[in-house]
């Protein structure tokens, strides 16, 4: 046998050790091999795709800095800064704990079941040397030898179960690399050729890997098609790090990897031949953070060409990045054989609803909406849904038009703008700028007014108009009662007002959110109330009543009338008004649209996308793969995460 090369020692080496996991604690030790006089460290304050400053210092602590046998001072700078009083060129070794008790996609995690990190929690960057490459260890311990490690890092040296040696280019490469570690299960697939990784912690033993990694084959298959056709990934590999607890959503996306959480009942189970609402819904997060490997981690606004972890990096793209991937997340689960056409109706029905019940629509661009994300979007309160739009939803419809409007013209789709906009810019940064070329080289025309109105103006979509052309007519349908009455409240014995929205009926009642509604007083009979279906089931057809509120204490008597305005505008059959741009002039908040076919076929030639090229037609990119599946016993984690969508 050859002898193994030895590996060349890195400039910036990480140990990761977890230490103790009842106390949640990772034990780093950072050993820069060049540091320079009074270098400084800093650990990002955000984690590029969630955007929020997340202060990730607050979980640092018992820094400590040597030179060989010498303790070095330390001199902290700011919230998340270090200077180290060190000499220069003599190899400096940090060391310290992170506690790691956040059990989402964003942060790390660690207890006796599982763990789980980002490098923006747990690795400090030497400012100044980010371009070198970067070496991570994982530790083995006695409290995690049944564990296995999955990470898309490349492996250096490491022993069966993964712990050993990796290896990043840079530090961005190394954040972008999120570890997980456990008793999960494992199991494996190849899409077009190139190979993929899903693991499963938390799964219950009914769990169905076969299915879920066929179906993710699926998915993988008809993404790479998209973008490539017959041609290569930007990817060698890639990995799923799902983590299923008894009630959360939500993923984030990573360069050749992605980390996801789901509810536990979402996963699909063997013997339940029908897949449920909640398995479709994890397909689409699945398709969504898949699609992102293109869109945003290297198709990305110029202004992520460098991040900066050391505040705000704000752009007013993220309707496109977000929203369009939104766009196609449920649209290539269609392509992909994945759901039908009515189920893809029902799922464009719900953003399109989304939107429409929305006041802030009428008061926040979809672009001022994405440069507001991490003050408004991530910070969502009482006021959000008068106040702001989502780049999701909306931005989501936005590609919806300009797909549509691309196929009624004929001369092209938005799969090959989205194509044309790679290869313009190899798959790099990208403004504003160069999608409105791209759409006037491909279509023929300019889209900037387009543009203007539907991303930067708060005038409502043309949905009907553009529906009705492909297939799909778009009606008013009657709203449920939380909408007629302009509120969103939570039902957990008794009714709890979360939100007011602007001009409904409930705002014009006095209601407030924090407001817990206690009952209804009708023709001088009090009734108690535990869930809102309560106020007609006791009201009957009394559209006069008052509503019994408690407030900070205090009980109140509010007038409410059935027969408001925002009701029966609901039922007409007319398309959404177009909305000013002024807060008090906004669209009924009532809303309601519902999605109807008439002319199947035209739909079937939108849904399918057969201009995926001039030459071809979509369809499987290569011939079915054999799917492998290993299982590594899983221990049950009973943490319950809430993940924003």
């Amino acid at each position: 046998m050859p002898t193994p090369r030895p590996i060349q020692p890195a400039d910036i080496h990480y140990r990761i050790e977890p230490t103790d996991l009842h106390a949640h604690l990772f034990t780093v030790t950072l050993t820069v091999l060049q540091p320079a006089a009074a270098q400084e460290v800093a650990l990002p304050v955000w984690i590029p795709g969630s955007y929020l400053i997340r202060e990730f210092a607050k979980n640092l602590q018992q820094l400590k800095a040597r030179q060989g046998r010498r303790d070095v001072t330390l001199v902290q700078l700011d919230k998340h800064r270090w200077r180290v009083d060190c000499a220069a060129g003599k190899p400096l070794e940090l060391s310290y704990t992170v506690c790691a008790y956040d059990n989402s996609v964003r942060t790390a995690w660690l207890d006796v079941s599982r763990g789980f990190f980002n490098g923006t929690s747990l690795c400090l960057q030497v400012r100044g040397q980010e371009k070198q490459r970067h070496i991570l260890e994982i530790a083995n311990t006695p409290a995690t030898a049944q564990w296995s490690v999955a990470t898309a890092l490349r492996t250096l040296a490491t022993d069966k179960n993964g712990f050993g040696l990796y290896a990043a280019s840079d530090y961005d490469e190394l954040v972008d690399c999120p570890v997980e570690m456990g008793m999960f299960w494992m199991g494996r697939f190849k899409a077009c050729g190139v190979s993929h990784q899903f693991v499963v912690a938390g799964a219950m033993p009914s769990f169905d890997g076969k299915r879920l990694l066929a179906d993710s084959q699926k998915i993988c298959e008809t993404a790479i098609r998209f973008w490539h056709g017959e041609g290569k990934t930007p990817f060698r590999s890639y990995v799923f790090m799902l983590n299923a607890v008894g009630d959360g959503y939500g993923g984030l996306e990573h360069r050749n990897s992605t980390a996801l959480i789901c509810g536990r009942r979402d996963l699909p189970r063997q013997g339940e031949a029908k897949a449920s609402d909640g398995y479709t819904t994890l397909l689409g997060l699945i398709s969504h953070e898949y699609f992102h490997t293109w869109n945003v981690k290297r198709l990305r606004p110029a202004e992520f060409a460098s991040y900066d972890y050391t505040r705000e990096n704000h752009t007013e793209l993220l309707w496109f990045f977000e929203g369009f991937t939104s766009y196609y997340d449920d649209l290539l689960l269609r392509r992909a054989g994945l759901i039908d056409d009515a189920t893809y109706l029902r799922l464009i029905t719900k953003i399109i609803n989304q939107v429409l019940q929305t006041p802030g629509r009428a008061v926040q661009t979809v672009a001022q909406s994405s440069f507001d994300a991490w003050v408004k979007y991530y910070r969502q309160d009482e006021n959000t849904p008068n106040a702001t739009v989502s780049y999701y939803t909306k931005g989501c419809l936005v590609a919806l038009c300009l797909d549509l409007t691309l196929r009624k013209e004929g001369k092209t789709t938005l799969d090959e703008v989205m194509r044309a906009l790679w290869a313009r810019t190899n798959g790099g940064p990208m403004t504003e700028a160069d999608l409105r070329d791209v759409l006037q080289q491909m279509s023929g025309r300019s889209f900037n007014a387009e543009l203007e109105r539907w991303v930067h103006s708060t005038d409502d979509l043309p949905l009907a108009d553009l529906l009705a052309t492909h297939g799909v007519t778009l009606q008013a349908q009657p709203p449920q009662l939380a909408q007629r009455l302009g509120l969103r409240v939570t039902e957990n014995h008794g009714v709890q007002i979360k939100s007011v929205l602007r001009g409904g009926i409930a705002e014009r009642a006095g209601m407030a959110p924090g407001d817990e509604w206690l009952g209804i007083d009708v023709q001088k009979q009090g009734w108690r109330i535990s869930k809102l279906d309560d106020v007609v089931f006791y009201a009957g057809k009394e559209t006069t009543l008052e509503a019994l509120i408690a407030r900070d204490g205090r009980l109140l008597r509010l007038p409410l009338s059935l027969t408001d305005r925002t009701t029966t505008e609901a039922s007409t059959t007319h398309p959404p008004k177009k909305a000013r741009s002024s807060a008090s002039a906004v669209a009924p908040v009532s809303d309601t649209m519902g999605l109807v076919t008439n002319d199947p076929a035209k739909l079937a030639g939108w849904l399918a996308g057969v201009r995926i090229a001039p030459h071809h037609t979509i369809a499987p990119c290569c011939p079915p793969r054999p799917i492998g599946v290993g299982y590594i016993p899983s221990a049950v984690t009973r943490t319950t995460t809430q993940e924003p969508s």
